[in-house]
């Protein structure tokens, strides 16, 4: 029987694992814009394919926040402030790459139109890095002391082991948002997009299998969780073929759901392996912050699961319908805002 406190972290780890895998392919789509969109109207028709979905997407981030703040503070207090410049950026691309989605089409100017297609590339790249580096500190551990304080040093947070992480998740978002455009278009730009996902199937495999070597080697994640992890690495090896041949046989709706439970498995992961902890003490284990001595009291967690299993349904009840009104692919036939 799962605590009050174990339950919350499973359902922040399911929000979490539900952000990446939907704002995963925005973010790809975001990058994909100057890889495959050739003309202004390719890259409006790029944007258009997630323009129903993006800002709904982000709710997700929203709420796995906001659940840290309340169910957990401490846990919340110590990431939030020792992260306190990495998660400034982070907000600041969300805002800017926003903001570029509604401004880009206002005027009909050149210049006007590049400047935000280059913040759009700029932050949707930025940010899968931002988080692949933030969730890989976490298994690999961080300077935290008996108050609970976090003050990294700069290699704390910048290493081979965190830049892989980030480039891993950046890859990752890449290639699934090139197989969600090839769902959402057609003609040239969904052949471009197939072909672009198929050449970097091998260097994502490569690099995620890299990433897995080192996370088995510099943290402890395997000695804790080890044949639970074993097997996410098993079905996520399988995920990643299993989507390679999708993409060989232009089957992009297959591809893209492996794709999608390889984000799905390898961020789960994350959470498998810390659990109990929240965040990894490289000052001893006895700092390690974890389900239980970061949470909040027993009422407001009580009064929390009521809140949110009233209100959850209906936010996956909007989603789901958005999904499925939206769901037809973009052709030169639909208006484009310009």
């Amino acid at each position: 029987m799962l605590s009050l406190s174990e339950l919350w972290f499973l359902l922040i780890a399911v929000l979490f694992v539900g952000f990446f895998f939907l704002e995963g392919f925005d973010f790809g789509v975001g990058m994909s814009t100057a890889i495959i969109g050739k003309t202004d109207r390719e890259r409006r028709t790029l944007i258009n394919s997630i323009g129903p979905f993006w800002d709904g997407n982000e709710v997700w981030l929203i709420t796995a926040g906001g659940a840290m703040f309340a169910a957990f503070p401490h846990w919340y207090a110590t990431l939030f402030s020792g992260f306190y410049l990495p998660l400034v950026v982070v907000l600041l691309a969300l805002i800017g790459r926003g903001v570029a989605f509604e401004f880009r089409s206002k005027m009909r100017h050149e210049r006007w139109r590049k400047t935000w297609d280059v913040i759009i590339v700029v932050s949707s790249a930025l940010l899968p890095f931002l988080f692949g580096v933030v969730f890989a500190t976490l298994m690999k551990g961080l300077p935290i002391d008996a108050q609970m304080q976090l003050r990294p040093g700069i290699l704390d947070i910048v290493n081979p082991y965190t830049v892989v992480g980030g480039l891993s998740v950046t890859l990752l978002c890449l290639v699934h948002g090139l197989l969600f455009a090839s769902l959402r278009t057609v003609g040239d730009l969904r052949e471009r997009a197939l072909n672009m996902a198929k050449k970097l199937m091998l260097p994502l495999a490569v690099i995620l299998a890299v990433y897995a070597v080192m996370t088995y080697f510099m943290t402890d994640v395997f000695a804790v969780r080890g044949w639970a992890l074993w097997i996410m690495v098993v079905l996520g090896a399988a995920s990643l073929g299993l989507a390679a041949y999708f993409v060989r046989q232009k089957r992009e709706a297959w591809a893209f759901g492996m794709t999608g439970a390889v984000i799905a498995i390898a961020f789960a992961s994350v959470f498998i392996g810390l659990f109990p902890r929240v965040m990894v003490s490289s000052m001893g284990s006895a700092f390690d912050l974890t389900v239980y001595n970061a949470s909040s009291g027993a009422y407001s967690l009580k009064v929390m699961t009521i809140v949110a299993c009233t209100l959850l349904p209906f936010v996956l009840g909007y989603q789901i319908w958005s999904y499925y009104i939206f769901r037809k692919r973009l052709n030169d036939q639909h208006h484009l805002e310009y």
